[in-house]
């Protein structure tokens, strides 16, 4: 009995690798994603702007990380007792604004000393919907809860992300001619919006990446973590609470099928060998002191060491390798 329809996946997406040199952006499918390539080793940097929804503010971001752009002091405003970016998730504000003005920098040098060495730009949309500044006409990428009658709000539609993003692909293609780009749109509905109007959100969002597609054959990929929880899930059981996000066991479902279709075999070994000593490393022993748990921690050392003399371009858990040295011996 068929009790699913299941989402055939591309056969064609780029085959990724701890060797290689990712960057996530874009909505929380970037973050839980990434966190997932993070924990496997992969040389990922994830959301370096924090949460952004819309393509036009992750286009921005791309572009500032590109021209490495440094924030100033006039880049930021006060609200809320708090310093913030309008460019930046909540996490990069601070009630100091020079520790705010680091924070967003910091991740930006690092970001942009990586960019030309980029082997796959993972980009997730997530809302067609922009909030533009009235006084500024700038599309925000946050708005940090401020007032709605600051903002005028507008739906973009496809020909404007395309051209766009035409724009951007052209300019980072050039610079980096080994880049793929891998574009997702998130599963999470956006019912503040109205179920209809998320709808037509996602359905401009599709329609853009698609042609993007046709207009990069060899540089764009699309890979179906809507269509995944939309359609093969199908069940309010594979949401959270607030039956908007995806629960902790359909992210884990869209991972094994991203890692299926976008991981080579020896990066999908290494991905369960780490999830496997995360998981060792994680156990709190009843007796330290112990035998038992002496020779559980020696296991987990082998298991580290021999990790990283089968693959050396990994340097894996060495901090946690000295912590269980230093539980064995204490003096």
């Amino acid at each position: 009995m068929q009790l699913t329809t299941p989402i055939p996946l591309p056969a064609n997406l780029p085959r990724l690798s701890q060797q290689d040199e990712l960057l996530m952006i874009g909505s929380c499918f970037a973050t839980n994603i990434g966190e997932r390539l993070l924990a496997a080793k992969f040389r990922c940097d994830v959301n370096p702007f924090g949460v952004l929804y819309n393509p036009a503010s992750v286009a921005t971001a791309l572009r500032q990380i590109v021209q490495g752009k440094r924030y100033a002091e006039g880049d930021l405003f006060f609200f809320g007792e708090r310093w913030h970016s309008p460019m930046h998730h909540s996490d990069f504000s601070t009630s100091d604004r020079e520790e705010a003005l680091h924070r967003i920098n910091s991740r930006l040098q690092a970001v942009h000393h990586r960019m030309d060495r980029l082997d796959c730009l993972l980009i997730t949309f997530g809302t067609a919907y922009v909030y533009e500044q009235k006084e500024t006409g700038e599309i925000v990428g946050n708005c940090h809860k401020q007032p709605d009658k600051l903002f005028n709000r507008r739906r973009l539609e496809t020909d404007e992300i395309v051209a766009d993003y035409t724009s951007l692909l052209s300019d980072l293609t050039a610079r980096n001619p080994k880049l793929k780009v891998l574009f997702t749109v998130s599963p999470i509905r956006h019912i503040r919006d109205g179920l209809h109007a998320n709808q037509l959100s996602k359905a401009i969002l599709l329609l853009a990446i698609d042609r993007l597609q046709t207009l990069f054959p060899e540089q764009v990929y699309y890979f179906p973590a809507y269509e995944l929880l939309l359609d093969e899930l199908r069940d309010y059981r594979f949401y959270a609470d607030d039956m908007v996000h995806p629960s902790p066991q359909a992210i884990r479902y869209v991972w094994e099928k991203f890692a299926q279709a976008c991981l080579t075999d020896t990066a999908q070994e290494i991905a369960r060998t780490c999830e496997e000593i995360t998981k060792a490393l994680a156990h709190t022993p009843f007796q330290p002191q112990s035998a038992g748990y002496k020779h559980f921690l020696e296991q987990i050392v082998l298991r580290i060491d021999r990790l990283n003399e089968k693959y050396p371009y990994l340097a894996a858990f060495q901090n946690e390798r000295e912590l269980c040295r230093i539980s064995l011996n204490p003096s």
